[in-house]
């Protein structure tokens, strides 16, 4: 029987705070190439590390019923190539995105495998601009941010994956945009590359009354918050909603290392919501898997002709997984994170 050697990262201990190759065991292992009928032998070539994965370590309840099991491989999407296949319309060298998680290589059945056409895009896009992010995006923006054109979008982790994404499909919208980040360099790509209309660097605000007041200042209110983190940027930003605003949860980021077990609980703000008959709706991207193809009818030709800004921030190496995937929280990328096998 012929057989390859196979890498997985195992999730072994559920992490409280930050995340440490400590809560993952890198094991190899023979991996039998016999496909039976619909298999495919795939390659993992990119690996995409995303906020949820911390989510599902939470012990508490989340959109799971039940958290990431132990002692199995740490789940995720990656982009692979296939290596070998026993399923018609996979051949040998055809790049598919699948949910095989952290491991070198899988056999994986058909159904589990989604083509993507390098003609199209940089199959990198599968794990972004075209794939669960630009979902995320996309459907957060428009189906419960509801922007108009001349109203006030504002974005917290507009630097990230989705964020910058949200950025961009809202100016599309032809609203005014303002985008927050950490770090001045952020802030200064936001307005030169993504062209929002203004920027601002949440990390040089000692708390949430100074900077609502920069946002007031800026904006003279907000008519839709597309929010990513969470924390003292949604403390801010929820005394400034106008009427009727819409606020779209997406993340809160601020909260996933150490926050999911005792969550911070901030200020009564929801006495805000009733004065202005505001709405808060959160959303998940699985909500919108069916569509996906409605996403990529509408936003594929704009990547194709350059009028969309995906930037992807890589780490090599599969040994860097659970260190990269610690890293979305410490604010160190711009754009899509990704892992290179």
């Amino acid at each position: 029987m012929t057989t390859l050697t196979q890498q997985q990262w195992i999730y072994r201990r559920q992490p409280v705070g930050q995340i440490t190759a400590e809560h993952y065991e890198l094991v190899e292992q023979q991996l039998s190439t016999t496909l039976g009928d619909g298999e495919a032998l795939i390659e993992a070539r990119w690996f995409s590390v995303d906020p949820y994965m911390r989510i599902g370590q939470s012990s508490k309840p989340t959109y799971d019923t039940e958290p990431h099991p132990l002692n199995t491989v740490q789940q995720g999407a990656v982009v692979a190539q296939v290596l070998a296949s026993n399923a018609p319309g996979f051949a040998v060298g055809d790049w598919v995105q699948s949910y095989t998680g952290w491991q070198t290589h899988a056999r994986v059945h058909a159904s589990g495998l989604k083509r993507i056409d390098p003609e199209l895009a940089p199959v990198t896009t599968a794990l972004g601009v075209l794939g669960m992010p630009g979902r995320t995006a996309w459907f957060g923006l428009t189906e419960s941010g509801k922007p108009h054109a001349g109203e006030v979008v504002v974005v917290s982790g507009a630097a990230g994956a989705v964020g910058s994404l949200v950025v961009q499909f809202a100016k599309r919208h032809g609203a005014r945009v303002l985008g927050i980040a950490g770090g001045a360099a952020k802030c200064d790509w936001l307005r030169n590359v993504l062209d929002a209309d203004w920027a601002i660097d949440y990390k040089a605000y000692a708390d949430a009354d100074t900077l609502g007041a920069e946002i007031k200042r800026l904006t003279g209110g907000v008519d839709v918050y597309f929010d990513n983190v969470g924390g003292m940027v949604t403390d801010a930003i929820i005394p400034l909603i106008n009427r009727r605003a819409r606020i779209v949860i997406c993340g809160q980021i601020s909260q996933y290392s150490g926050g999911l077990e005792t969550p911070e609980l901030g200020p009564r703000l929801l006495h805000h919501m009733l004065y202005q008959r505001a709405t808060i709706q959160g959303m998940l991207a699985r909500d919108y898997l069916h569509r996906m193809d409605e996403m990529i009818h509408i936003v594929a030709p704009w990547v194709k002709a350059g009028e969309i800004v995906f930037e992807e921030t890589v780490i090599d190496g599969f040994a860097q997984l659970p260190a990269a995937l610690n890293s979305l929280f410490t604010g160190e990328h711009r754009g899509k994170l990704l892992v290179k096998a």
